[in-house]
């Protein structure tokens, strides 16, 4: 049993090597992954790395331009741009990862089932997701953390249950493709629970899907993050966030944009990193993401 179980972890390995490497493959996926893992390895080793303390302030050189002292420059509190920068990433990433996470278990498991399940039940809760989705995403989010307050576990379940939503429409469609299979049919047949169902044949099947669902999520919720910091509704100051900076330093474009183009520059090449590994993903799995989308 122990030789079967490490068979089969060390062909979990050579997939993930391979599906790695057939994204790494191609111009757009290595820029992708090169971003993503940048940003992953500075957020661990900033703390070591930074110059300053990231709330360290110079009354000496407030919204100062970038210096041999201060390479990108202060901010209107005479904080580091630099060391705020390269921390900035500590949270969101954090926040957003977990987040993810749990958007896919809890959605794409939902979405498994109803794809299994069928009938009234079905409809009936894709009627609920339907009308979750007609709602600007904003407001909800917004409306929950006014009500029940700031918080790192706020954050994270609350983006976890609104991204997970959409997740329940995209393992549901691809399930309907799966479950109309011969193999399933045997296994019904067998007298198979839905748990081993479940378990067994359709989440293997969708789970290509899923991880390029995960991706995608990703970056929106990293969007939705620095979205509500920059209202004022994400962690609080004087943390080191990029929603926060570009916030406090929205009022001094005019005359130190230092301030606001490097929080800008970071969370731009993340987002956009995530989405170029997102999209080598999918054609290293062989996903149409475009034919795969729900109706």
């Amino acid at each position: 049993m122990n030789t079967i179980t490490a068979i089969k972890q060390e062909n979990v390995w050579v997939k993930l090597l391979n599906v790695l490497a057939a994204m790494a493959s191609r111009p757009s996926g290595l820029v992708g992954l090169c971003l993503v893992g940048f940003h992953i390895v500075l957020a661990i080793l900033s703390p070591a790395l930074v110059p300053y303390d990231f709330t360290a302030m110079d009354a000496q050189a407030i919204l100062s331009g970038p210096s041999t002292k201060h390479w990108l420059g202060t901010d209107n509190l005479g904080r580091d741009i630099l060391t705020r920068t390269m921390l900035g990433g500590q949270q969101a990433l954090m926040v957003t990862s977990v987040a993810t996470v749990l958007a896919i278990a809890w959605g794409g498991l939902l979405g498994v089932m109803l794809g299994l399940i069928g009938g009234w039940l079905e409809n009936i809760v894709m009627r609920f997701v339907d009308a979750f989705l007609a709602i600007p995403w904003i407001l909800f989010l917004l409306l929950i953390v006014s009500v029940i307050g700031l918080g790192v576990g706020v954050l994270i379940l609350t983006l976890a249950f609104f991204y997970g939503i959409p997740v329940v429409r995209m393992s549901r469609a691809a399930t309907h493709d799966v479950v109309a299979l011969d193999y399933i049919t045997a296994a019904r047949a067998r007298g198979e629970s839905r748990t081993t169902i479940v378990k067994k044949e359709l989440l293997p099947n969708v789970l290509d899907v899923l991880l390029v669902e995960a991706a995608m999520r990703w970056s929106w919720m990293l969007l939705a993050f620095s979205s509500l910091s920059f209202l004022g509704f994400g962690v609080a100051p004087p943390t080191a966030d990029w929603g926060l900076m570009i916030a406090g330093a929205r009022s001094f474009m005019s005359f130190a944009p230092w301030a606001v183009l490097a929080p800008v520059v970071a969370l731009s090449s993340l987002i956009i990193g995530i989405n170029l590994s997102a999209d080598a993903l999918a054609k290293a799995l062989g996903i149409d993401r475009a034919q795969k989308a729900p109706v």
